[in-house]
């Protein structure tokens, strides 16, 4: 590559300086280089119809969590002598013009392996290879490159974890220096006729003045390197991290490193993360291992990019050869109370609510509700949840949330149908007095402690002294558990011999007579309608 020439550095995510080989390779030998990001309306135009603030795709925390990532790149792009150049509309499209408006030579982005981005990066770098322009487009935002494990492995993805991490092995890179700072990055050139802004607000992109409880994220790179430091100077924290003993009912200190969000939109990087993690357990000897300690957690991050990236159709239960057919059922009704927080269930209604507001729960919790939703209890499809966690979650991430939904269904990954998360019992263990409730579902904040999982079992005069009349002032139980529970058993163990027996080919009128059975011999007293009239009438 000739010195003079323009570059082109595209950031998606990987919103931050330090270790971004994207950016790094950009800064050399450029006369200018243009750092663009564009606001694609896909996922950031307000869509008034939606359940909650934000657009069609994407909840309000999330776009929000983004504006404050761009608005710290475009500050930390300043201090290296440049700035962060924002435009709007159908990032292809935008992109495209750039690249001839600008004459550009040399096109930077990190790789992405996300079905959209996949579509989009084929469309810019098509022109750009017609166009004789150089493309550079590095693995930086998982620790390995999905399409060498999947290459190991005969061109198939490892679908066990255990199978992944003996394919992936140490990180190539794991001992290497990473590239923390850059002295400078060339000037930016004439813009031309491309509109660019400032990194516009959220009351800039249509969504008013819209007050909401304050945040426990702060977008941007500079935030999530103050975290990590936090989080890792208590080494013997990090050493003896266990996922399965994590309080899901810690929200003043909750009892993970709050790192996702970074994680996800490439504000930290995850090849950084891993080389701290490695870091303290050279200095503390005795320590956890995958894939419940922290570095487990990662790998997993890693694990179901991996499979996604080689599953076509990963995101659905029709066409995605990994998943089990099952016979969910379809309640909007049920599951608008799941998701709004009106089950009945506390521990269930107070996870939701939190998800609504700050945008992040407790891995634990995430289980609880996708348990209750699926299989658990109201036996609604992992789609649907899926759905709602993606639009709600600031640190939604594409593979690791279709993976983690399509795990907790046992839809794939698990076969362990029978283990149902209890909607009651589950919380109480590590919340007995039901503070996490009373702060989430205030309407519930003086149920004395013996019934504030239960609150239906509360005598009248209980009820009536803790302000709260079930089924006025809080709902009654969308459904029977222990009888729900039994009947997604049941249509477990049937959908399972059913794929079994067909080989995982399951046709439309396998599934319908499939359903025919189910509804005509059901358990005794448990058809959907008792099951959802049972306990509210």
């Amino acid at each position: 590559m000739k010195s003079g020439s323009n570059t082109l550095m595209w950031f998606r995510k990987g919103l931050r300086i330090h270790d971004n080989p994207a950016l790094e390779y950009a800064a050399k030998n450029s006369t200018n280089v243009y750092p663009i990001f564009v606001i694609d309306p896909h996922y950031m135009k307000p869509d008034p119809t939606a359940f909650s603030p934000g657009s069609k795709l994407a909840g309000l925390n999330r776009i929000r969590f983004l504006l404050e990532s761009l608005v710290d790149l475009d500050s930390s792009l300043k201090k290296l002598g440049s700035r962060l150049l924002v435009l709007h509309g159908e990032p292809g499209d935008v992109v495209i013009r750039c690249l001839k408006e600008w004459d550009v030579k040399r096109l930077c982005f990190e790789y992405d392996t996300d079905p959209y981005y996949q579509a989009l990066d084929r469309k810019v770098t098509n022109y750009a290879t017609e166009s004789g322009i150089e493309i550079f487009s590095p693995v930086s935002h998982t620790l390995f490159h999905p399409a060498k494990i999947i290459q190991k492995n005969g061109g198939n993805p490892p679908l066990s974890y255990q199978s992944f991490l003996k394919l992936a092995g140490e990180p190539h890179w794991s001992s290497s220096s990473l590239c923390m700072t850059l002295s400078m990055i060339p000037p930016i050139g004439d813009t031309g006729n491309c509109e660019v802004s400032e990194v516009p607000t959220v009351k800039q992109l249509g969504y008013g003045d819209i007050l909401e409880e304050s945040s426990l994220f702060k977008g941007g790179e500079s935030e999530a390197l103050r975290r990590l430091k936090e989080s890792t100077n208590d080494k013997e924290w990090v050493a003896n991290f266990y996922k399965p003993k994590g309080d899901p009912s810690a929200f003043i200190k909750p009892a993970t490193t709050l790192l996702s969000p970074y994680l996800k939109f490439g504000c930290l990087s995850s090849r950084y993360f891993y080389q701290c993690i490695k870091e303290v357990q050279n200095e503390v000897k005795t320590h956890t291992s995958p894939p419940s300690s922290l570095m487990g957690q990662l790998l997993w991050r890693d694990f179901f990019y991996t499979v996604g990236f080689g599953t076509p159709n990963f995101d659905c239960m029709r066409g995605n050869v990994i998943c089990k057919q099952i016979p969910w059922n379809n309640d909007d009704e049920l599951l608008a109370a799941w998701r709004d927080g009106r089950t009945g269930f506390p521990w269930i209604d107070a996870i939701m609510v939190q998800l609504q507001k700050w945008g992040w729960i407790h891995h634990m919790a995430r289980h609880s509700v996708a348990c209750f939703l699926t299989r658990g209890d109201l036996f609604i499809h992992w789609e649907k949840g899926r759905d709602v966690f993606e639009r709600l979650l600031i640190d939604s991430d594409w593979a690791p949330n279709n993976g983690n939904w399509l795990w907790i269904s046992c839809s794939s990954f698990s076969t362990q149908y029978h283990r149902i998360i209890s909607p009651t019992s589950f919380g109480k263990k590590y919340d007995p007095s039901g503070a996490y409730i009373r702060h989430f579902l205030p309407v519930l904040k003086d149920m004395p402690e013996e019934y504030i999982y239960e609150p239906w079992t509360a005598p009248l005069s209980i009820q009536t002294m803790a302000n709260c009349i079930i089924g006025k002032d809080y709902p009654k139980p969308v459904i029977c558990h222990d009888a729900a529970s039994k009947d997604g058993r049941r249509k477990m163990a049937a959908a399972y011999e059913l794929n079994k027996k067909t080989n995982g080919m399951v046709t439309d009128e396998d599934m319908q007579n499939l359903i025919r059975k189910l509804v005509e011999e059901p358990s005794q007293g448990t058809n959907s309608k008792h099951l959802k009239q049972k306990l509210s009438r």
